[in-house]
């Protein structure tokens, strides 16, 4: 970097900095915990439960933000909104969605500042040009995430209006999603080409799962999990992501999905049916998807799909596992198509990840 780059560097970063927090660091963690009225001790493990890393005692990395929102959140605590002993899980959260959702915005930003400077390896903006932007996209990022909170919230209106008071417990179809043989794949890959293919799985997986009614829980690089309300969907879902995806030069895709009680909790699902989707999914063939008991009782009777049992196996955490395939009810020529299994179709020692 040159010295005019070096030079403006940490100007520019107080300037946005200022812009971002509302307002210059002013306070110490002793300080901003007391002017909030809680102990240091709950605001440091708030803080940590955020994401953000421990400040010194006579660091001034705290504003005036920081204290308004510790008083937010002391209010609804009081009201019993929040609950104490919830009040870390809730940050920590929030703090995971969020951070992700920052990184791809501030690489959004550095992009734009790289055009406008005319320089494809690095932003060559002025500060006055970046402090502008930033400016000018913060109000923006603020209502499109208002508004797409607040739909999803819409989305999950049965939930909220629900009176049996357990809606956090609810019976759901939990799906897998992953990309047969993904670790050796990527080994080969430079980082440009694995970014473009795991934005590719991430945009087409979530097109699928939200156009035949499911929810995205979380994507972990080669995989995806989701649930749906009912097994139709999950089965829907299951069956359209391997064809969606499929392409020469990709990994293939396989599916696993179980159907039960599920705790939903902070965003994510909790209960063994997560588990047994998982088992399920890592004995899939590549393109295929099989699913539990339950979910194939919900599809026996179905006209538009086919389901049989496979050879029963025994599998970390479930001895003798039932999967069932699931295939479209083939017509006409297809009828004669053969599912690739057979009785030998599973060996437990084969951990099948191509």
């Amino acid at each position: 970097m040159d010295d005019r780059g070096e030079a403006r560097g940490p100007d520019a970063r107080e300037a946005l900095e200022r812009l971002l927090l509302d307002g210059p660091r002013r306070y110490t963690r002793l300080e901003v915990a007391q002017l909030a009225g809680m102990p240091p001790e709950r605001t440091q493990r708030l803080w940590r439960a955020l994401g953000f890393p421990d400040a010194a005692d006579d660091d001034p990395a705290f504003t005036d933000a920081d204290v308004a929102a510790l008083g937010v959140l002391s209010s609804m605590i009081e009201s019993g909104f929040v609950g104490p002993d919830t009040e870390a899980s809730i940050a920590r959260a929030m703090g995971q969605s969020l951070s992700r959702l920052a990184d791809w915005q501030t690489d959004m930003l550095a992009d734009a500042l790289a055009r406008a400077g005319g320089d494809d390896d690095r932003p060559t903006a002025s500060v006055d040009e970046a402090i502008d932007a930033a400016r000018l996209l913060l109000p923006k990022l603020r209502q499109v995430q208002d508004y797409v909170w607040r739909r999803h919230l819409a989305a999950n209106a049965d939930r909220l209006l629900a009176a049996t008071g357990t809606g956090d417990r609810r019976e759901l179809a939990v799906g897998f999603a992953d990309l047969v043989g993904y670790t050796s794949r990527s080994r080969g890959m430079g980082g440009r080409e694995l970014g473009a293919m795991v934005e590719d799985f991430e945009s087409i997986a979530t097109e699928v799962i939200a156009r035949h009614h499911g929810r995205v829980v979380k994507t972990v690089g080669d995989g995806v999990l989701f649930t749906a309300a009912s097994a139709v969907d999950a089965v829907r879902i299951g069956l359209s992501l391997p064809v969606a995806w499929n392409a020469d030069e990709r990994p293939p895709l396989r599916v696993g999905a179980a159907y039960g009680a599920v705790l939903t909790r902070l965003g994510d699902v909790y209960s063994p049916v997560v588990n047994l989707a998982s088992r399920l999914t890592s004995l899939a063939r590549p393109g295929t998807m099989l699913v539990d008991r339950d979910l194939a009782d919900w599809l026996r009777e179905h006209p538009a799909y086919k389901v049989r049992p496979l050879r029963r196996v025994s599998v970390r955490g479930y001895d003798h596992l039932q999967p069932w395939l699931v295939r479209p009810r083939p017509t006409g020529d297809d009828a004669a198509e053969t599912d690739g299994y057979d009785e030998d179709a599973f060996d437990p020692d084969d951990d099948n990840d191509g």
